[in-house]
């Protein structure tokens, strides 16, 4: 009888995890064999630790993460943001509007979806640098359309990454950038329509990618740092394979420099995101995921992704980390881009 009911167990728990995979299927963790990680990454180089860095000049900067949790409460307000809804209007305004003060452009199109055509709108804030290069980071605005029905507002999965780029904005704004200019991308339909695939999904980086490759913007770029499910208040944010190695190694090395390192990189696995369509055009790339969402992902792509699960500590590693790496990538980026060019030759 015991045997029994503990095969029972057994099965039933197999069914709520396969259940559960096929309702929250997303930002798949599958690696091809043809991936962006063979491609950037086949390089040996020294760990992180290992590694000697330019020490970046000027002062160093902090998000302000109360402000942060504040802008990720006003977006979770506005409800759920799919593509093609109000709320996802709603979020282009409430950008627009923390960003009125800076260089503001829109990548607008309308993308071919299993749904039908549907507009989207990637949101480019420019903040000018003295050196010439871009850092540009991203994050993306819209909310799950398969869970357009429910209550899913994305507070970990859009909102909270969102708003830490307002947050950066404000620590940015008024200040002269001596080194490379750095972009703010908000870009729309990352989750895919119906089922994720490379077709259905990543509409938005997609579409700025080859925008930036048609205009020269792409061979500018000198890091691409995507923020991604990084409010967690269980924060473990993972080495993702896809990135490039050399600009992981960096984004550790800021963390290592806050005291931070514990919460990065403890875990390692590929995830296909925003960042994948600029890495297959040259450009080096880091995805900063936490892809552990409560025990096994539970949380991800469901009506408990709410904003209790987020912390505003979380919000600061993840904030102070990114402009720390901003600076290192004004002292290093073109020396470690070079060197890891030399070493694929």
């Amino acid at each position: 009888m015991v045997c029994l009911m503990s095969r029972m167990l057994l099965l039933f728990t197999l069914f709520l995890a396969l259940t559960n995979l096929g309702c929250t299927r997303g930002k798949s963790t599958e690696a091809s064999s043809n991936s962006v990680a063979q491609q950037q990454n086949s390089e040996t180089s020294p760990t992180p630790q290992a590694r000697r860095y330019a020490e970046p000049t000027g002062p160093a900067m902090h998000v302000n993460a109360d402000r942060a949790m504040q802008y990720t409460k006003e977006i979770v307000a506005i409800g759920p943001r799919w593509d093609g809804s109000k709320g996802q209007q709603k979020v282009g305004a409430y950008l627009h509007g923390k960003l009125k003060s800076e260089q503001v452009e829109e990548d607008t199109f309308v993308a071919d979806t299993p749904a039908g055509k549907i507009p989207m709108r990637n949101i480019i804030a420019k903040f000018p640098g003295t050196k010439d290069g871009i850092i540009v980071l991203g994050s993306h605005i819209d909310t799950n359309y398969p869970l357009r029905n429910t209550s899913f507002v994305g507070a970990n999965d859009g909102a909270c990454t969102t708003a830490l780029l307002l947050a950066i904005a404000d620590e940015l704004r008024g200040k002269k950038l001596e080194g490379y200019s750095v972009w703010l991308a908000f870009l729309d339909g990352e989750e895919a329509i119906q089922e994720w695939s490379e077709t259905d999904s990543l509409y938005g980086s997609r579409h700025l990618a080859a925008k930036w490759q048609q205009d020269g913007t792409i061979l500018k770029i000198k890091g691409f740092l995507l923020a991604d499910m990084i409010g967690d208040a269980d924060l473990d944010i993972l080495r993702e394979q896809n990135s490039t190695q050399w600009l992981d190694d960096l984004v550790f090395e800021a963390a290592r420099r806050l005291g931070y390192q514990s919460y990065f990189f403890a875990e390692t696995s590929a995830i296909e995101d925003d960042h994948l369509p600029f890495a297959r055009l040259g450009a080096p790339v880091a995805d900063l995921i936490d892809y552990t969402y409560g025990y096994n992902n539970v949380y991800h792509h469901t009506t408990e992704d709410t904003i209790d699960k987020l912390s505003t500590k979380s919000l600061k590693i993840s904030g102070d980390v990114i402009l720390e790496t901003i600076r290192l990538l004004d002292a290093n980026a073109d020396t470690l881009s070079a060197s890891a060019k030399a070493n694929r030759k």
